[in-house]
C-alpha cells in the first residue's frame, strides 16, 4: 500500500518520508553489506564505536541516496503510481528543503568517515560520485541498477577497511556476492515500476532483461551464492555459516521459481524484496556465529 502524506503533516515528519525512514527495509538492506564486512574483518565483535558509526554511516548515507534520487526524479514521481505521494513529488517540501535535507545528511556521513582511517576516508570519498549519479542513470543506462549495486559494494569496501586498514581476497569476494545480490533484489524491485518506466522512458534492468528478466535474477543470486561459498571456503567459517547459507539458496531457488511464473501476482516483487532483508540478516548471524 502506497503510504499517503497529509499537507497538515509536519516538516519534521514530511522530511522523515523523504528521508524514507519510515520504511526500515529500505535502510536496512544498505545496511547489512556494511555489517557483513564489519564482523568478517573483526573475526568476531568489532569495536562498539566503530559498530556505531558504521550504522550510523549507512543510515545517513541512503538517506541522502534517497534524497537525491527524489530531487533528480521530481517530475517524473509524479507519474509514477508508487512514487507519486513522495514528498518532492506531491509538492509536500519545496526543492529547496530537499537540498537543504541532502546538504545535512551528506555532512552527517562525511563527519563520520572522519573517525575512519585513511584507506576507508577516500573510500567514502569515491562512494559519493556514484551516489549521487545513480538517480540519472536511469535516463541514459541501459542497466542503472548496476550503478545502485556499485554504490552499495562500496559498503563492504569501506566497513572491511575500517577494521584491517586493508583489503584482502575475501574482500573483494564478499563484494562480488554484494553486487550480485543487490542486482538481484533490485531487479526484482523494478519489475514492479515496468509499465511506468517503458510510458515515461527510463531505463531499468527489469525492462533490458524483457523476458529473460526472471532468468536474469536466477544467475545473480545464483552468482551470490557462489560467492558465499567461497567466502566460507576462503575464511575457514563453521557450519554456522553453511546453514545460513544453505537457508539463504533454498529463499532464493524458491524466490526464481516464484519469478518464473507466467503471470506472477504484483505484490510478489515486494514480498521478496523484504524476503531479502530477513535472508541478509541471516546470513549476519551466521557470518557471526561462524568465527565461534
Amino acid at each position: 500500500m502506497v503510504s499517503q502524506l497529509s499537507p497538515s503533516e509536519p516538516t519534521w515528519l514530511t522530511i522523515i518520508h523523504l528521508l524514507r525512514w519510515h520504511k526500515p527495509a529500505g535502510r536496512l538492506i544498505l545496511m547489512i553489506p556494511a555489517l557483513w564486512a564489519v564482523f568478517l574483518a573483526a573475526q568476531g565483535m568489532p569495536p562498539l564505536p566503530l559498530l556505531g558509526v558504521i550504522v550510523l554511516g549507512t543510515l545517513a548515507t541512503s538517506g541522502l541516496g534517497c534524497v537525491v534520487n527524489d530531487l533528480w526524479d521530481r517530475d517524473i514521481d509524479p507519474q509514477v503510481e508508487r512514487t507519486k505521494t513522495r514528498p518532492l513529488a506531491a509538492k509536500t517540501l519545496s526543492v529547496r528543503v530537499g537540498i537543504g535535507v541532502a546538504v545535512v545528511t551528506l555532512a552527517c556521513a562525511a563527519g563520520l568517515a572522519f573517525y575512519l582511517n585513511s584507506l576507508s576516508f577516500w573510500l567514502c570519498v569515491a562512494a559519493v560520485p556514484i551516489i549521487l549519479a545513480y538517480p540519472g542513470a536511469k535516463r541514459i543506462f541501459p542497466v542503472p541498477q548496476l550503478i545502485l549495486s556499485l554504490a552499495w559494494g562500496f559498503a563492504v569496501l569501506i566497513s572491511w577497511s575500517a577494521v584491517t586498514g586493508n583489503l584482502t581476497t575475501a574482500t573483494w569476494v564478499l563484494w562480488m556476492a554484494t553486487v550480485s545480490w543487490t542486482l538481484g533484489f533490485d531487479t526484482v524491485y523494478a519489475m514492479a515500476d515496468r509499465e511506468d518506466d517503458r510510458r515515461i522512458g527510463v531505463n531499468s534492468s527489469a525492462l533490458f532483461f524483457g523476458r529473460y528478466v526472471g532468468e536474469a535474477v536466477g544467475i545473480f543470486f545464483a552468482l551470490t551464492i557462489g560467492s558465499l561459498f567461497y567466502l566460507g571456503m576462503v575464511l575457514g567459517l563453521n557450519p554456522f555459516y553453511w546453514a545460513s547459507l544453505a537457508i539463504a539458496m533454498v529463499s532464493w531457488v524458491v524466490q526464481y521459481i516464484q519469478l518464473s511464473q507466467p503471470t506472477p501476482e504484483p505484490h510478489l516483487y515486494g514480498q521478496i524484496f523484504g524476503q531479502n532483508v530477513l535472508i541478509g540478516f541471516i546470513l549476519l548471524a551466521g557470518m557471526i556465529l561462524g568465527w565461534l
